[in-house]
């Protein structure tokens, strides 16, 4: 490789390693904002499962990280040597943009291998994996949620209180039942309770020992003019399921945690005359579908985001690294706001979808290759 190349390839490399890493925290850490910190604040989690619940989700937000990081690094580097002027001197010497920029495509084409690598097994790896491990946390550790004199409301749809605490036996336990508008559909308070697991139905199960429910009207939970009876009770159980506790996850997110041999299983199956005669099963199989293009056009959109980046890290000549990044964020939120628009359409599978899925990366590479003929003329 000659010298100008090697310079080109170990300055956009190690840009792009640094923008990569950075995106890939701050996706990091809103994950474990919205997962972890909260339960490591409440003693919930320890700091050493606190770590290792992080290094494993890091395949997955790479997966993310990477074509912003791409895009990000090429513009920095672009734009610096440009304001500089030594693109000028480059073309003055004979070299053109294509010859200049290759070692660029070549590190665009080799991230994107790593994309679809990351995308289609180590990503989906590392989201199952992080659900395992903060799942079994909470289940051995149910009672981390608890905090005494203190409203808990982790349990989605349920709001519980307990006076006082002695190891696993939970004493003065008040909980109150919540229907979709937050209002109190039924009220509960026992003298002691705990909590078990059922490992069949992956839920709590909270038991509850002498003490009394009342039953708010179903339709006017608020109206006390209607006051229903209070009714007591020896022994009573309320199961919470893990799935809701985490916020629940549907049939399409789920998708996006399978590797590409379980996907193209979930394919095969939804295709069986026995699966197919089912009414949801098309809609199903188009989700699959949609879920495997959409994780093969975020892997080539590194390779769209390089086609365009360097033709305008060359015209815009900007050396200050907070209008690169600002360019660099703006067309990724345009290029994801298109993604997710697309993935609306999931409900019209005559318009193909799946295949729209890739108009994204179409519209940049379009985009890209008439700024490069453009750059060619000038």
């Amino acid at each position: 490789m000659p010298l100008l190349h090697r310079y080109i390839f170990r300055s956009v490399f190690a840009t792009c390693f640094f923008s990569v890493a950075l995106v890939s925290f701050v996706l990091l850490t809103g994950n474990a904002i919205r997962d972890i910190i909260m339960l490591l604040a409440d003693g919930q989690l320890g700091l050493w499962m606190t770590v290792r619940l992080l290094a494993i989700l890091f395949p997955y937000v790479f997966s993310y990280a990477l074509p912003l990081g791409m895009l990000a690094g090429i513009l920095l580097v672009l734009g610096r040597i440009s304001a500089q002027h030594e693109v000028t001197a480059m073309r003055s010497a004979g070299i053109g943009v294509l010859q200049m920029t290759s070692p660029i495509l070549l590190l665009a084409v080799l991230g994107t291998a790593l994309s679809l690598t990351v995308n289609f097994y180590f990503g989906p790896q590392a989201r199952t994996s992080y659900r395992e491990e903060l799942t079994t946390a909470i289940r051995e550790n149910p009672l981390g949620f608890i905090v005494e004199r203190t409203f808990v409301r982790q349990f989605p749809g349920y709001v519980l209180y307990v006076g006082e605490r002695d190891g696993r036996q939970l004493q003065d336990f008040w909980i109150w039942e919540l229907d979709e508008a937050q209002r109190v559909r039924n009220f509960l308070r026992a003298e002691t309770g705990y909590f078990d697991f059922d490992e069949e139905t992956n839920s709590l199960i909270l038991v509850l020992q002498r003490g009394q429910s009342e039953f708010r009207h179903p339709q006017e939970p608020e109206n006390f003019a209607r006051p229903r009876p209070a009714l007591a009770f020896e022994r009573a159980s309320i199961q919470l399921p893990l799935d809701r506790i985490f916020g629940g996850e549907s049939f399409r997110r789920k998708l996006s945690w399978m590797t590409f041999g379980e996907l193209r299983a979930e394919a095969a199956a939804l295709q069986t005359p026995e699966a197919a005669a089912r009414p949801e099963a098309r809609h199903q199989l188009l989700q699959v579908r949609m879920a495997t293009q959409e994780k093969f056009a975020m892997a080539f959109s590194v390779l769209a985001f390089a086609l365009l980046a360097v033709p305008l890290g060359i015209r815009v000549q900007r050396k200050e690294t907070s209008a690169n990044l600002a360019l660099a964020v703006a067309l990724a939120m345009g290029y994801y706001f298109l993604l997710i628009a697309i993935g609306w359409l999931d409900r019209y599978p005559a318009l193909r979808p799946d295949l729209l899925l890739w108009l994204p990366n179409l519209l940049f590479q379009g985009l890209g290759i008439f700024l490069w003929w453009r750059l060619g003329r000038n």
